[in-house]
């Protein structure tokens, strides 16, 4: 039995109209001799459609996997579509090497190159207690001073500079006597104008630094260069001062601890201008060798001799 005719091929007659020895019309007829390609679509024949999807790509019937090629990605194309429009608010990406890649907020300060180029990547933090930052200056000055440098230090720097001031009055010879032999409101008068006059200097010292590093190339912060500046140049001379409370300022040892001191401050303050300002050694020396000098002629020699 013959399947329908829908599905079925057209089957070859000769002759008439389904008959043989006519002149048929059906889909394989014939006209004389010869193959009439068009005679499946004259009135009263039917063509054979093929099963399935047309546009659907024919399988290959050995099931071998054909090679898949990506079309290049669009230039808006960032789900896998090519040439798709940019959705609203889509901004393009920027070439290679824009000004308008910006690293994730909070992740600027990190491993970010600015100005002298020399000296190794830093990770800043958050500011240190005042312990920390008194022993970190002298233990792990490098990691202190990357900490420190996003954070002022105002008042252990006031703190500080206050009581070397008041300390230095009290380990000078010549103004012990003073203050020790006179009334107690000229005493309370010579300490706090001592004070005040020590913090003062530090605070010009610390800015002489800051504008000198910034001439070099330098890019760090004012309030952190002057804080620092003025802790290291007190505290490093701390030590020469107690030993002249109880020995003379001639003595050997005191002559010794305070030459000492000052070639310690002279890389404290040196390391601390490279990190704070990312300066070479060379750029971070220079601006370091006006307080340096400062701290000697006007300070150590003098107390010394």
């Amino acid at each position: 039995m013959d399947g329908p005719e829908y599905f079925t091929s057209a089957h070859p007659t000769v002759g008439g109209l389904g008959g043989p020895g006519g002149h048929g019309s059906g889909p394989g007829a014939t006209v004389g001799d010869g193959y009439d390609p068009y005679a499946a679509d004259r009135p009263g024949n039917t063509r054979a459609f093929p099963l399935g999807d047309p546009y659907e790509p024919q399988r290959d019937p050995y099931h071998r996997q054909q090679p898949y090629y990506a079309p290049p990605p669009g230039p808006y194309d960032d789900d896998g579509g090519y040439g798709q429009q940019p959705p609203y608010g889509h901004q393009p990406p920027p070439p290679y090497g824009g000004q308008d890649q910006h690293p994730p907020y909070g992740q600027d300060n990190v491993t970010t190159y600015r100005a002298g180029g020399q000296s190794a990547p830093h990770v800043s933090g958050p500011r240190p207690q005042w312990r920390e930052l008194f022993v970190g200056i002298f233990r792990t000055p490098t990691a202190i001073f990357d900490r420190t440098r996003d954070h002022q230090v105002w008042l252990p720097a006031l703190t500080v500079s206050l009581l070397y001031g008041v300390l230095a009055v009290l380990g000078i010879g010549l103004t012990h006597d003073d203050i020790v032999n006179s009334t107690f409101s000229v005493a309370l008068t010579g300490l706090f104008a001592a004070a005040v006059g020590f913090t003062v200097a530090g605070a010009v010292f610390g800015a002489v630094t800051y504008a000198l590093a910034r001439q070099l190339g330098g890019d760090g912060p004012w309030k952190s260069t002057v804080g620092l500046a003025a802790l290291i140049g007190w505290l490093t001379d701390a030590p020469r001062l107690l030993l002249d409370l109880v020995l003379p300022s001639g003595s050997a040892v005191v002559q010794a601890v305070g030459w000492a001191t000052w070639l310690l401050c002279a890389y404290l303050l040196t390391g601390m201008v490279r990190r704070v300002h990312d300066l070479p050694w060379g750029k971070a020396a220079g601006a370091a060798a006006v307080q340096l000098v400062a701290l000697l002629v006007l300070i150590k020699l003098p107390t010394l001799g």
